[in-house]
């Protein structure tokens, strides 16, 4: 029997990952990733049932690791029949986008426009669009936006307090993203309590290398930490998060530094890396927090800090929280990130269960905390199927 399997292709600014998912059963048929794009080190790996392999593609380019993610998928041919239709997340949609759409000419040129908005993504979520669309003749296509889930934010939440035609004129307003993410575990949780979405408000907090955090009222975000770009709001890997302006002015004039450095630094040398001097990644932070390092020690608790900060602001649109739900690598797998926020906001009354939160939410339906305390729960996040069912729906229809 034929199957309505869905291809999705997440094309980052030097990475991409692919999966074949059948959006109904949840199953994964064949995924992969190619990383570190344009560097020796580049390579493939993709994974089929029990098949798994790993290439080396030195110094390949974009373009290339298109085709050889394509030349994988079309060698499987009993699963390439039953491709009925392919979803592309799309980091940037503007105001132009509240919910995924059908790939049209008009859409895709709606997509390159916002590449202003989004530089480094969207020039390369377009080149995957139209290498799919060359080689999967007359499949349906649809783009999932990183976006399109807050554009449901109010005025006064996404409208930064200058001069009002740089809005106007030019977009600038803060748009949030890992809206797949927020979205899909917000339906994941109301699932889990057995709550109707639409009455439901929840903070959730996506925390991996990128870090947003948002508050969602029935169903709809009404406000979220990242802004323009997705370097405001929290501290990430690299990234700065919120800081003070005039820091870029400041290191300018009196550093030497060009506008361009001080953004870059800010992106790829700050965070988590630039409190430690040494490391990114949150696991290598906390075991050398544990052994007694001090700046690893204390680049978890500003990361923590800054969190639940962002998590308290959010109560504000919310008026109440029906639960607090941590996803992504860190907020799935890091019980000290979870336990330390949680302390930090004890005036909110969370009372943490040890036992669940050490067990990353694997039991007691994700419920990190004790009865009787206002929920903080573990809702492991699945962008990919999200982007599939949303693909399958529009394209069935259509």
């Amino acid at each position: 029997m034929a199957k309505n399997l869905v291809l999705i292709l997440n094309c980052g600014s030097s990475s991409i990952k692919f999966a074949v998912i059948d959006p109904q059963s949840s199953l994964v048929s064949l995924s992969g990733l190619v990383q570190n794009i344009g560097s020796h080190d580049a390579n493939i790996k993709y994974k089929q049932e029990k098949q798994a392999e790993t290439h080396k593609l030195p110094n390949i380019d974009y373009h290339e690791a298109l085709v050889a993610i394509i030349k994988i998928i079309q060698s499987f041919k009993n699963i390439t029949t039953d491709i009925k239709a392919i979803g592309h997340r799309v980091v940037h949609g503007g105001e132009k986008f509240t919910k995924s759409a059908i790939i049209t000419e008009k859409v895709l040129q709606a997509i390159r426009d916002c590449s202003t908005l989004a530089p480094l993504h969207n020039p390369a979520n377009v080149l995957g669009i139209e290498s799919t669309m060359r080689e999967f003749p007359g499949i349906k296509q649809v783009a999932v936006f990183d976006t399109a889930f807050h554009q449901t934010m109010p005025e006064y939440a996404y409208i930064y307090p200058i001069p009002y035609d740089l809005y106007q004129k030019y977009g600038i307003r803060r748009y949030g993203f890992h809206g797949t993410s927020h979205r899909f575990v917000c339906n994941q949780a109301a699932l889990a309590l057995e709550k109707n979405i639409n009455k439901c408000a929840f903070i959730t907090a996506h925390l991996g290398n990128g870090c947003s955090v948002a508050a969602v009222l029935n169903g709809k975000s009404v406000d979220t930490s990242m802004g323009f770009t997705p370097l405001e709001g929290l501290v990430m890997g690299t990234r700065s998060g919120d800081i003070d302006p005039s820091l870029h002015v400041h290191l300018v004039d009196n550093l030497g530094y060009d506008i361009h450095k001080v953004t870059d630094i800010l992106n790829k040398q700050s965070g988590l890396l630039g409190i430690s001097g040494t490391d990114s990644d949150m696991r290598t932070i906390e075991s050398k927090a544990i052994a007694g390092e001090k700046r690893a020690l204390l680049a978890l608790e500003i990361f923590c800090y800054r969190l639940a900060k962002y998590i308290a602001s959010l109560t504000v649109p919310l008026g109440r929280i029906d639960a607090l739900i941590f996803t992504g690598g860190i907020g799935e797998n890091s019980p000290i990130v979870r336990e330390r926020t949680l302390t930090w906001i004890k005036l909110l009354g969370f009372k943490i269960d040890l036992k669940h939160n050490d067990a990353n939410g694997k039991e007691n339906n994700g419920i990190i905390t004790k009865e009787g305390s206002p929920i903080a729960m573990v809702v492991p996040t699945n962008e990919e199927l999200l982007i599939a069912q949303d693909t399958l729906a529009l394209t069935l229809n259509s």
